[in-house]
């Protein structure tokens, strides 16, 4: 395994000989255009990854599409909505402000890509552009950006990810109450779990903290 392990640029251009498409770097600019928006406005989810201290975090936002406010061109406006409050994104922002961002649009197989540095805003000015059913987000994510690029469409497309028809049934996967109780089950410091009221729960928690 060792003898054939990538270690250096050199074993790496060898693994990858075919040169990079004029294309791939053309795409890449330093701030969002009007078709970069676009994508932006239409895209109802994207995956934030940032760093810290503790390591590596990748979260997933969502919300209705155009959620994330093109404030100009080299600035975006993000609300955080409610979540488990674990605060793994924003803690690793406090101490490394660089973040990277997927943008995902339902039945387009390009994504988009946004580099750039994040701060965290409770400005109440700034949260009451992002009411939503009469509640304030806790705070907004100030996004400066450095790279926006989107993606081609070929990892989407060998996914099927928007073909209906591949959509796994969800009672074919452990439940977050399962989980969640095999989990503790294995741990004598923690009493017994109940999965099955936690699933029957979860669905009206959702729905009644949505914001």
């Amino acid at each position: 395994m060792s003898d054939h392990r990538i270690a250096s640029l050199d074993d790496l251009a060898h693994a990858y000989p075919n040169p990079m498409a004029p294309a791939s770097l053309f795409k890449e600019i330093d701030h969002v255009d009007a078709n970069y928006a676009a994508l932006i406005a239409a895209s109802p989810f994207f995956v934030l990854a940032t760093v810290g201290p503790e390591g590596l975090d990748c979260s997933p936002r969502g919300d209705l599409p155009g959620f994330v406010t093109v404030r100009d061109a080299k600035t975006l406006l993000i609300p955080d909505r409610k979540g488990n409050n674990r605060l793994d994104s924003l803690k690793n922002i406090l101490f490394d402000d660089r973040i990277g961002m997927l943008f995902l649009i339902p039945g387009c197989g390009e994504t988009l890509r946004v580099n750039g540095r994040a701060e965290i805003s409770c400005d109440p000015e700034l949260l009451s552009q992002f009411e939503m059913a009469g509640k304030l987000p806790a705070s907004v994510m100030v996004v400066h950006v450095e790279a926006v690029y989107f993606q081609c469409s070929r990892a989407v497309v060998r996914a099927e990810l928007w073909n209906p028809e591949r959509q796994v049934d969800r009672r074919n996967l452990p439940s977050p109450g399962t989980i969640l109780r095999d989990i503790t089950a294995r741990n004598v410091a923690v009493e017994t779990f109940d999965g099955r009221a936690y699933d029957e729960a979860l669905p009206g928690r959702v729905k009644a903290t949505l914001y």
